[in-house]
Formats: structure tokens, sequence, C-alpha cells
């Protein structure tokens, strides 16, 4: 094994440590608020319990919120642009009649220098369920997003939930198009997260997500072939506060490799085949109607 490959392997047994440590920590926490305050938060109507899944809102969810997410990736070129730190500036809302927007602005800052940004915003409507948190939810939405190098693209989105008092889950199926003739005619992104209640306030999973999966029958697919990634997840939001947070990441795998590779493409884990890499990300969430 190469020496940067054992440093990077090292680092990410480091995360994951960190992140399982983290977990048992605020189990801990969660649980002694509990026995301080037995009123706790019981409901299941988290803003963004999973980091790499879009969850719409409904008229018992909180109905607008902003909020602010971090991450830093080796060898993925992930979702903010570039290996390194990024940033991430969002909102989200119930607008009425079942339909949620959601939209962001995110800054990367190059571990070899350089800054760039990327946005992108999507409406998104439950065709089944919808009108309670409680149960299945079934939606679909469309979406514009500019990139790092602002190429354009149009986004679709399938989304489901179900959710019930001590457990939730989710998984998103995304469509994009990029308006460029280097870019793929069509990219797939899957993902799906599972939650469990651990106490009042604080739920424990995974989260799995698949990126570029037309890598699978595309030999030139152009962020550099298919990407899986699967790692813990952890939500954490105490009852009546404005505030809640969810961490989630883990390894990045690359399932099947590509020579073209386009940087600058908005992605969640990577778009460049150099190699297996790891990434984590944390988000705190502001809920205006609090």
């Amino acid at each position: 094994m190469k020496p940067n490959s054992s440093a990077s392997l090292f680092k990410m047994k480091k995360i994951i440590f960190a992140a399982v440590f983290a977990a048992f920590a605020l189990r801990g926490s969660a649980q002694s608020l509990a026995n301080v305050n037995p009123e706790l938060k019981t409901g299941n109507d988290a803003a963004q319990p999973f980091l790499f899944i879009l969850n719409t809102l409904t008229a018992e969810n909180p109905r607008w919120n902003i909020h602010y997410s971090g991450s830093y990736g080796q060898r993925t070129n992930g979702q903010f642009g570039y290996d390194g730190l990024g940033q991430q500036f969002g909102i989200k809302g119930y607008l009425g009649n079942r339909l949620t927007l959601y939209a962001t602005a995110a800054l990367g800052f190059a571990n070899g220098g350089g800054v760039a940004s990327a946005q992108q915003a999507e409406l998104i409507r439950d065709l089944i369920g919808g009108k309670g948190i409680a149960g299945f939810r079934l939606g679909a939405g469309l979406g514009l997003s500019r990139d790092w190098s602002s190429i354009g693209s149009a986004i679709s989105r399938i989304t489901a939930a179900f959710d019930r008092p001590n457990w939730r889950m989710a998984g998103n199926l995304r469509f994009e198009k990029a308006f460029s003739r280097s870019r793929d005619k069509l990219d797939f992104i899957t993902s799906i997260g599972f939650q469990h209640r651990v106490s009042n306030s604080l739920f424990l999973g995974f989260e799995a997500l698949g990126q570029d999966l037309e890598g699978f029958w595309e030999k030139d697919e152009a962020e550099g072939g298919a990407k899986l990634m699967i790692g813990p997840s952890i939500n954490l939001e105490p009852k009546d506060g404005k505030l809640s947070f969810t961490l989630s990441g883990g390894p990045v795998f690359y399932a099947t490799r590509s020579q073209v590779s386009s940087p600058a493409a908005i992605r969640e884990i990577g778009n460049i085949a150099s190699g297996n890499g790891y990434n984590i990300r944390a988000l705190v969430n502001f809920n205006l109607h609090r």
C-alpha cells in the first residue's frame, strides 16, 4: 500500500471513530435531558433528518427553515466543489397544498487554493400522502442548478418516505440533464436512509448513496464512473428548540471507472476517478417558526 493511501485510510478511521463516539455522546446527552424533562419531543417532524436525502415537508412539519452545512472530503471533489473544506447555505419551506421548496447556494475552498460557487433550487409536490407526517409519502419535483463552471442543468426528483413514531426511512431518485455536450445525456443518482429513535430527541441510523449510476452501462460516463457511499446517520432535534443537528458520511467507493471527468458538476460524494476516498458532512438547521 502506498504511503498516501495508508495516511488517508488512517484519517478515515479516525473520522469514523469520532463519528461513532459523537453518536454515543449525543445519545447519553439526550437521555439525560429526557430524565430531567420527561415531556421532551415525542413527534417525528424533523425538517432535514438526512444529509444525502431530500425529504418533503407537510403542514405538521416546521414550516420554514434555513440551514448551514459543512463537509470535509479526500479524493472526492464532492458537493462543495473540491477536496477540502466546503460549506452550503440553504432554505426549505412548506408552501401549502403539499408543496415543498428547497434551494441552496454552496461555496468550495480547494486544498490547493481557489474558491467557487454553485446554486440549485427545486419544487417538489407529494402525490401520495403528504397531508400529515405519519405514514407513506411519494412525491415528484422539478428544479434547476448552476454548477461550479456555470453550466446549467435541469433536475427531476422522485421522493419517498415512511414515518412512524419510533423510526423513519426515506429515499430519492434524482435525474439530471446538463445543458452541455460534454456531459452525459442523463445522470442518475439514488439514495436511501433509515433512522431509529433511541431517545426522545435522538435518532440513529444509516444513509447509502449511489451516484452517476449510468456508469454501469456507459463506459464513457462523464463524471468518472459510478460511485457508492454508506455510513452512519445521526439526527438530534430537542423539543421546542429552534436548532436541530444532523451528521452523516462514510467511505466512498468507485463501482465503475471512466477516463472522462467533469469535476465542476454538482455531486454529493465525488466526480473524479483518482481513487476511493471518504466524505463527512454535518448540518445545523434553524426553524424560523418556533
